[in-house]
């Protein structure tokens, strides 16, 4: 857990108590100054949850990377297998990959030439 959501939902907290307070003695300066913190502490909690959704997703694909990396030949060795294994599916996958590259790469036709006549 990060810092900056506990700091958040401490502050969340406060600005509801300090909110209470504000609706009891009928304040409306105290009551504000609540919601304010409130929603300050709300903010910060916000941005703690990214940042350890951030530190996770890049733990996650280190480790891919890693496994990917230490599997390397096994990798290769499956792929060849199911290649021998269904020769007509893998063209045909191949054909496939081919042709919607070329239609990613291909260049759009010029636009037609205008004759104009003075």
């Amino acid at each position: 857990m990060d810092k900056d959501r506990i700091a958040g939902s401490a502050k969340d907290w406060a600005g509801k108590a300090e909110s209470a307070v504000g609706d009891l003695d009928g304040d409306t300066d105290t009551q504000a100054a609540g919601k304010v913190r409130e929603v300050a502490g709300k903010a910060q909690n916000l941005y703690g949850q990214a940042k350890d959704a951030a530190r996770e997703a890049t733990d996650t694909a280190t480790d891919f990377a890693r496994k990917a990396v230490s599997n390397a030949g096994e990798g290769q060795e499956a792929l060849a297998k199911m290649v021998q294994d269904n020769p007509l599916g893998s063209l045909l996958t191949a054909g496939m990959i081919g042709f919607g590259l070329a239609l990613l790469l291909r260049r759009p036709a010029p636009p037609p030439k205008r004759w104009r006549y003075y």
